[in-house]
């Protein structure tokens, strides 16, 4: 499958709506947006109805602003069996300074399932630029810290 095929970009003006009193824009915002992005992506790999599994990490590196300009930026990473590691980077555009500021970064785990909710295979994902090689990379390393931190847990 294609790897721009398996990316999506999703801008938000953030409004008052999005933001507390104090004009910041709340992190459970930022989190649905980057859920939704990514749930995205797991689609258009999986072609079935996919669920969140699992947030791996997040991380929230500056505040973002009423009248900013939220950009999502979804890839997927790697596939397992029936599951999916997408990465999100979630970028602020000041409109009238005109700077962009990273916000934060996000790996999720998606499921594959069939019509009865049962987890089903998805298309293995093969990168074929040296990013999508590295971030694929990056993902198995990732795992396998995750799982040597669960066989610790159990010991």
């Amino acid at each position: 499958m294609s790897e721009n095929i398996c990316s999506v970009t999703m801008a938000h003006m953030m409004l008052p709506q999005h933001a507390n009193p104090a004009g910041n824009v709340h992190g459970g915002v930022i989190m649905k947006f980057i859920d939704d992005a990514a749930g995205v992506v797991a689609i258009k790999h999986a072609r079935t109805n996919v669920v969140t599994a699992a947030i791996e990490r997040l991380d929230f590196h500056r505040p973002v602003f009423i009248g900013n300009l939220l950009v999502v930026m979804a890839c997927l990473n790697v596939t397992g069996r029936s599951s999916m590691e997408i990465g999100v980077r979630v970028e602020a555009e000041d409109l009238l300074a005109g700077e962009t500021r990273h916000i934060a970064s996000a790996y999720l785990t998606f499921v594959s399932l069939d019509d009865t909710g049962r987890p089903l295979p998805v298309l293995p994902f093969t990168p074929t630029t040296e990013d999508g090689i590295r971030r694929a990379q990056e993902a198995a390393n990732r795992k396998q810290c995750f799982l040597q931190n669960k066989q610790t847990q159990r010991d």
